[in-house]
């Protein structure tokens, strides 16, 4: 059977920023994202090699035994990049209705990754968009290194389904596809019917999502011989603060 992958709706690099706006996603090719960003792709490919070093995802409540991770947590601001002390990942129920309202200990990104001239000035590319999304400020990041693999027969990108951030800013870099098939990416707008659905396939292409406008997933993944794999890099940014658990008050300590 032959599968059929609908093609990305590319965004030209000089008005990506436009449809970001107007449609709440935009999907960039690997060339625009190191012309944007001032990168090397040689650079970025040889991070590779880190996703062969996840851990797994031991909160997965779906016993699912599919998903590896590493998470790391930045301050961008004023054109520097600070990394913080490692932190709990944590969203609330109303945007993660399968993972949300616990913390979730993840082992952070390797050193000598976050620590590369060009890991920076990706960081700091992607502050400059939601900027120009939201207007100059500080700019609160999270960075998840995925690998879905197909331990259990089929792996799911988004166990949650179809979902918001509680961000303003998610990009999904798709790092590399190995011997799998689905995978596809779906975007719908949040308030109306409007959708999109198209799959990945080059790496180091990268989709934008305004987490305000629109909702988001990735379907299954399933092997095509062997054990296949998905690995992504993702990041969300968001004003004013981390996404925390909040603090009992004495009344429900």
């Amino acid at each position: 059977m032959t599968i059929t992958f609908f093609a990305p709706p590319q965004s030209a690099s000089d008005t990506f920023g436009d449809d970001l706006r107007q449609q709440g996603y935009a999907v960039l090719g690997a060339a625009q994202v190191a012309a944007l960003a001032d990168v090397d792709l040689a650079v970025l490919d040889a991070w590779r090699a880190s996703w062969n070093d996840l851990p797994a995802d031991g909160y997965l409540r779906d016993g699912g035994r599919y998903r590896r991770r590493r998470h790391s947590s930045f301050i961008l601001a004023e054109a520097a990049v600070q990394q913080v002390p490692h932190r709990a990942h944590w969203q609330p129920l109303e945007y993660n209705a399968l993972h949300g309202g616990m913390q979730r200990h993840f082992e952070p990104m390797a050193p000598a990754l976050v620590a590369q001239a060009d890991w920076r000035k990706l960081l700091l590319w992607l502050a400059s968009v939601c900027s120009e999304l939201r207007g100059a400020q500080t700019w609160y990041a999270e960075a998840h290194q995925f690998r879905i693999d197909t331990t259990d027969g089929i792996g799911r990108p988004t166990p949650e389904g179809a979902h918001r951030d509680g961000v303003d800013l998610v990009a999904v870099f798709l790092v590399q596809r190995h011997a799998i098939k689905g995978g596809e990416s779906r975007v719908f707008a949040a308030d109306g019917p409007d959708g999109q659905r198209f799959t990945l396939s080059e790496p180091w292409s990268l989709l934008l999502l305004d987490d305000l406008r629109v909702i988001h997933e990735s379907t299954p993944i399933q092997p095509e011989d062997g054990l296949g794999f998905r690995d992504t890099l993702v990041l969300t940014l968001r004003a004013g603060a981390f996404q925390d658990e909040p603090e009992l008050t004495p009344a429900h300590a």
